[in-house]
């Protein structure tokens, strides 16, 4: 997949291009995709995704998002999408005009776009479906929906925040994915018996609350787990900790990135008595974890 940064480093010749910050790459923007994918097929020409780092939202509103430029990246070439412009959202671009926004396209060379029903763009999100209609004829899709309800990012963000990850699973079509570092932490879990990887995630992305079923892909190879995401308030922590205890594992994976999977949430957070009573929570949470994992 070719990566580029600006509309002029764009191959020439006519383009398909579809557009929008596409945070999650759920079910609806995968729809959107396809589509524009068998349109561009059907003209022979080939599809260009316009997208945004971070996404609007985060830069204007300091929301959290589901997929940071990475994950995003990966899963548009899983898409087999041949290429995407990547802009970088600051507030230069939150500045530009309406105006500027079509020239990219044009200088795109965009002989059709595509855009959800939501779309708005330019300083003020001033342009609209007729201003695009002035590039190349738009076609707008009206939002996938699941379950009575149109599948958003922000409907996927409310998920992970109340931890339903098995619903925001139906709606991106995929298990909910988390990156991160393993830093050294205070080694409580191996106290316990259940030692952990403490890890630290991008700033801003979405970590659902509570203790989960994961499973989690390592540089080592891939093992079933738990996770627990919370403040510990056990032991009357302060700070979001998101810790990854992996069944089957033994070695050092501080410094290593790793990628968790939430397959399903066990429970939520909560306080213990004493230090034993949450030893006798983390066993039955394993028990159950590997009894859901088949392990």
């Amino acid at each position: 997949m070719l990566l580029i940064n600006d509309p002029c480093d764009a191959p020439a010749g006519p383009k398909v291009v579809a557009i929008g910050s596409f945070d999650g790459l759920h079910l609806g923007h995968q729809h959107l995709l396809r589509t524009a994918q068998n349109e561009a097929k059907r003209r022979h020409t080939p599809l260009l995704v316009y997208t945004f780092d971070p996404p609007s939202k985060v830069f204007m509103r300091g929301e959290g998002f589901l997929t940071d430029l990475s994950e995003k990246i990966e899963l548009l070439r899983e898409l087999g999408v041949e290429m995407a412009l990547i802009v970088p959202f600051n507030q230069a671009f939150a500045q530009r005009s309406k105006e500027d926004f079509l020239q990219d396209l044009r200088t795109l060379e965009a002989q059709c776009l595509f855009v959800g029903q939501d779309f708005r763009f330019g300083r003020g999100r001033a342009g609209g479906l007729a201003d695009l209609q002035t590039v190349a004829p738009t076609h707008v899709l009206s939002l996938l929906e699941l379950g009575g309800e149109p599948v958003k990012s922000s409907r996927i963000r409310e998920l992970l925040r109340q931890g339903e990850v098995d619903q925001a699973r139906l709606l991106l079509g995929r298990a909910y994915t988390a990156r991160g570092i393993v830093q050294e932490g205070d080694k409580l879990g191996r106290r316990l018996g259940f030692p952990t990887a403490n890890l630290e995630v991008a700033p801003h992305k979405i970590l659902p609350l509570g203790v989960f079923v994961v499973r989690v892909q390592t540089p080592q190879g891939r093992f079933g787990g738990m996770a627990n995401i919370g403040y510990r308030p056990t032991l009357s922590g302060q700070a979001l900790r998101f810790e990854v205890h992996l069944f089957g594992f033994t070695g050092d994976l501080y410094g290593q990135e790793l990628s968790v999977e939430f397959l399903s949430k066990l429970r939520s957070e909560r306080k213990f008595e004493s230090l034993e009573a949450l030893r006798a929570q983390l066993a039955q949470d394993a028990e159950a974890a590997r009894r859901l994992l088949g392990i």
